[in-house]
């Protein structure tokens, strides 16, 4: 794999401006750090990009975008509110796929410092260390969409995913459900999966039955509901992706119950799977496009010095009512 920026960076154990400023010429550098610069690059075999040098003190409006799955229906929503955003401010975007892989998230951010974006648009299903250190390493403006950042460092804007939470079963309990599991993804894998949970857990008179559908496929998650189903009796079931909840109906119907007579089923996010799926799904519709839409806005405030009120946007979700309650 070709060596970018940052490997260098992270090699010499510099910020990737001062990469910039050794390759440049743009200011002094002590001398054994450009040393320690220059030897990462014999090192790495890296060799620099001519036009994003040459462009290192200009604006591009162009705006770098990482999301952990471009063709997921979810994703593809909230890009659309992005590049609207984008295309009305007069900025372009730079869309790559990082198949929520932290590697290849980190790599991203320093592919797209070189391409000279100047802000990123970003989201993973959990923030870690090495996301923080690569935006700290960009020295760009960076807005999480859609993404969770515990301690509030990183501009983000989100839904309140433990109220969400919450909210899902307080639904099914008014329906009259008194048994509900909560099918997510591993724990660990996605932050918002994992708050949902906590916020179902927190609502329940009995115990907290959660069923670990790996990263959230349909075709993982089928068997592992049809399994858990069989071994026992409940009346509702919250998942944390259209996706899970589309396997949850199937699931369902593959051991011989019916949805809703025998057991109610609630999903989050509210793309096209929740009405092509009969039952049609009830969900906690998550604001797609708003995501994207007010993400990107956010970004542009910081570009253009604009007063911003809050770093941290939580934006309204609600329930959607359909026929699998």
């Amino acid at each position: 794999m070709t060596a970018t920026i940052y490997d260098v960076a992270r090699e010499a154990k510099v910020s990737m401006a001062t990469v910039s400023r050794v390759l440049n010429g743009t200011a002094v550098v002590r001398e054994d750090t450009k040393q320690r610069v220059l030897d990462a690059i014999a090192r790495l075999s890296y060799r620099p990009n001519a036009v994003a040098r040459g462009l290192a003190s200009k604006r591009t409006r162009t705006i770098g975008v990482i999301v952990p799955d471009v063709s997921a229906a979810f994703v593809a929503e909230v890009v659309r509110g992005i590049e609207d955003v984008a295309t009305m401010y007069d900025y372009h975007i730079i869309l790559s796929n990082s198949d929520a892989q932290v590697t290849r998230e980190v790599d991203l951010v320093g592919t797209m410092w070189e391409k000279q974006v100047d802000g990123l648009v970003y989201m993973t299903n959990r923030l870690q260390k090495d996301h923080v250190d690569a935006f700290e390493q960009a020295q760009i403006p960076v807005v999480l969409c859609a993404t969770e950042d515990p301690e509030r460092r990183i501009p983000s804007v989100n839904v309140d995913n433990q109220l969400a939470g919450r909210d899902a079963a307080t639904y099914l309990l008014a329906r009259g459900c008194k048994r509900i599991a909560y099918i997510t993804t591993t724990p660990g894998f996605s932050v918002l999966a994992d708050l949902r949970g906590q916020g179902v857990a927190a609502c329940l008179p009995g115990p907290f039955l959660r069923v670990d559908a790996k990263h959230g496929q349909y075709e993982t998650a089928l068997p592992l509901i049809q399994a858990f189903l069989r071994e026992h009796e409940v009346d509702g079931l919250v998942t944390a992706t259209d996706e899970l909840g589309l396997a949850a109906i199937h699931a369902v119907q593959d051991v011989g119950k019916s949805v809703p007579n025998d057991i109610k089923v609630m999903a989050f996010d509210n793309t096209r799977l929740a009405v092509m799926v009969r039952p049609e799904m009830t969900v906690v519709a998550q604001p797609m496009y708003d995501f994207g839409a007010v993400s990107m806005r956010l970004l542009t405030k910081f570009l253009q010095d604009e007063p911003v009120d809050t770093y941290t946007v939580v934006l309204p979700h609600n329930i959607v009512e359909r026929s699998s309650t």
